[in-house]
């Protein structure tokens, strides 16, 4: 497997992937205008085993939640893309069909399907998310999925690679939990993955793919989706939730993940917020702190183009992407009332113009 994964095929394909879309970036476009000097040293420290991961860039965002986003270098997210090229596939078919995050012909519209599917059938839904899930994965119990599954010891190698880079990158929005049986030492057990890296996405699938069998096959619930660390269970009534939450916090304790404890059953015909929306039996709303996010973003965007900061393409593109993400909800008057009071002024005009 690792001599497929360092073939020259596969590392073109993992390029193509990596760069699709961001050809224009400047990191993007150094790595592209050497192209093949560039796959051959990666291929090169790949297969001598010399390969080393590179430092992140690390900055916030806020969509609406403030997030630390951990960029790699654009030659490691090669190597994340040739990584999962070989190994994703093994685990794909394991995954349940109602984990929705990250895997190909799902997503974020088909995720609000299902659970406004599921909202009809059932009078009470138990909508749970993990706390500081991505700083909270815990390398070890990772690695040990991982092996179940990926027999050569060269790949492993390289996951460890990976792995090590991350270690203490999402440390400072980490507050420790101990779970029984845990000593001192314990807050020095290697966790954490970055958010931004494609592994990072991948593996957090790998990490609760037991979990999600756990809820299936041992709790007996047939009504459940998940998308990355946002989960739903359902039950025509309020006991079965209760008990059920119960065990699945003693199954992520294993995990040494914990959910916010305010979690609770509530009833479907109320509405259910649901990745930045508010789902109905009939109808789906976006949560007003979206609208509110996208209209200060589109003022700032209006602001740079009238001074010439940024082209109307771009604009143009920041607009259409919003439009088709709340298009699959009941958002024609938000449409209306965002885009409505948009006025787009004249840049300044170019003295060859």
């Amino acid at each position: 497997m690792y001599t497929e994964l360092c073939s020259w095929e596969n590392l073109l394909l993992a390029y193509r992937k990596a760069a699709k879309g961001k050809r224009g970036h400047p990191n993007v476009a150094a790595f592209e205008y050497r192209l093949e000097d560039n796959l051959l040293d990666l291929q090169a420290a790949l297969l001598s085993f010399t390969y080393q991961p590179g430092d992140y860039h690390s900055f916030y965002i806020h969509e609406p939640k403030r997030r630390l986003i951990s960029a790699a270098p654009f030659c490691d997210r090669v190597a994340h893309h040739a990584l999962c090229n070989l190994i994703e596939p093994i685990f794909e078919r394991l995954f349940i069909p109602n984990s929705f995050a990250n895997r190909v012909g799902k997503g974020t519209h088909r995720a609000l399907d299902c659970l406004q599917t599921l909202a009809r059938r059932y009078r009470y839904a138990l909508l749970c998310d993990v706390e500081q899930f991505f700083p909270s994965i815990d390398h070890a119990l990772l690695r040990q999925e991982l092996l179940l599954r990926v027999v050569d010891r060269d790949v492993i190698w390289l996951v460890d690679r990976i792995l090590a880079s991350g270690v203490g990158v999402l440390s400072e929005v980490y507050r420790m939990v101990y779970f029984p049986g845990d000593d001192l030492f314990a807050a020095l057990r290697p966790r954490g993955l970055p958010i931004g890296n494609l592994t990072s996405q991948f593996w957090a699938n790998v990490y609760l793919n037991p979990f999600d069998h756990f809820i299936r096959r041992e709790l007996g619930c047939k009504a459940y989706l998940r998308y990355v660390d946002d989960f739903a269970l359902f039950a025509d009534d309020k006991e079965t939730l209760w008990r059920w939450k119960k065990a699945l916090q003693q199954r992520l304790a294993r995990l040494r993940l914990t959910i916010h404890p305010m979690a609770q059953p509530r009833p479907t015909a109320e509405g259910l917020p649901f990745l930045g929306w508010v789902v109905y039996q009939q109808k789906r709303c976006l949560k007003r702190r979206k609208g509110v996010y996208f209209q200060r973003k589109l003022r700032v965007l209006l602001r740079a183009y009238s001074q010439g900061e940024i082209p109307l393409e771009h604009v143009s593109a920041s607009v259409q992407g919003w439009v088709n993400h709340v298009r699959y909800g009941n958002t024609i008057g938000l449409r209306k009332a965002v885009l409505g009071q948009s006025v787009v002024l004249a840049g300044p005009r170019r003295r060859n113009a």
